[in-house]
């Protein structure tokens, strides 16, 4: 037998013991009421949500910006012709690596995403949002029912 003890979805088996401890939403947090804040997130969804939004963007700020400083550091290295293509290292990086990174990080995201709403109980199938799992009781698309 689970119960919320301590007021923040956290439930527990034991008394406060490590190992009974589940993190869960669970529909006992109420968001309307709960501070958001970017450094002291108030609800354990929050705060999982919000450490993969920093590790994602320090990888894009990485991708981003190292290119450009590492030019301007080894502007020698980074100016070389690359043997196959015929390009200066930096100009493939930002041509090429830059979006094709941040496609594979937006890709990292949304698969991210949908199994932390899947650890919480959230997401597009959820009966809290009006929809149910197999799509019974959803608006069409253009405003009419079923023809």
């Amino acid at each position: 037998m689970t119960q919320d003890r301590h007021g923040d979805g956290r439930t527990s088996t034991e008394e406060d013991g490590a190992k009974g401890e589940a993190r869960t939403d669970g529909g006992n947090v109420d968001y309307l009421e709960s501070e958001v804040s970017l450094f002291s997130p108030s609800t354990p969804f929050m705060r999982d949500h919000l450490r993969m939004i920093w590790k994602g963007f320090a990888v894009w700020a990485v991708i981003v910006f190292a290119p450009p400083v590492l030019t301007f550091v080894a502007p020698d290295a980074m100016s070389t012709t690359m043997p196959v293509i015929g390009f200066p290292l930096h100009y493939f990086l930002m041509a090429v690596g830059g979006p094709t990174g941040t496609l594979l990080l937006s890709l990292w995201y949304t698969r991210r995403r949908d199994a932390l709403d899947d650890k919480y109980g959230i997401g597009e199938g959820s009966t809290e949002t009006g929809g149910t799992p197999d799509g019974a009781g959803e608006a069409a698309a253009d405003g009419g029912g079923e023809a």
